[in-house]
């Protein structure tokens, strides 16, 4: 092996030489002229009873935007459909226990009404 000089003017051997490595430069870094994608998160929740009364509630992150807003089933229907078939399968359901539950209710104030206006007939009086 061939002898080297070392800082000191004296002959050194390659095993005694220092090596120092160098670190591979960094490629400068371009700038990407894509946009950034930016999400935002909402949370719509839609909540129905077997009344049919459906709300609706609306957070922005953790910030409510939206409490208890009254939405007609039509359009909770309406929105399920566009959603998904399944969404809107299950919405269905619910919106039709809903229906018969209202038609029972109805067949017995009528039933009721009936009664009332027979008493009333009863009674003399015109219904």
């Amino acid at each position: 092996m061939p002898a080297s000089t070392n800082e000191e003017g004296t002959e050194a051997t390659a095993e005694e030489t220092p090596v120092v490595e160098e670190k591979p430069k960094r490629a400068a870094r371009t700038k990407s002229t894509a946009k950034k994608t930016r999400t935002v998160e909402l949370t719509l929740t839609v909540t129905g009873t077997l009344d049919g009364n459906w709300q609706a509630d609306l957070m922005h992150g953790t910030s409510r935007v939206v409490q208890g807003l009254s939405i007609p089933a039509a359009a909770v229907a309406k929105a399920a459909q566009e959603l998904h078939p399944e969404i809107a399968e299950k919405i269905e359901e619910v919106i039709n226990a809903a229906r018969e539950q209202h038609e029972s209710r109805l067949r017995e104030l009528e039933e009721e009404m009936a009664k009332v206006k027979q008493a009333l007939a009863d009674l003399g009086e015109d219904a």
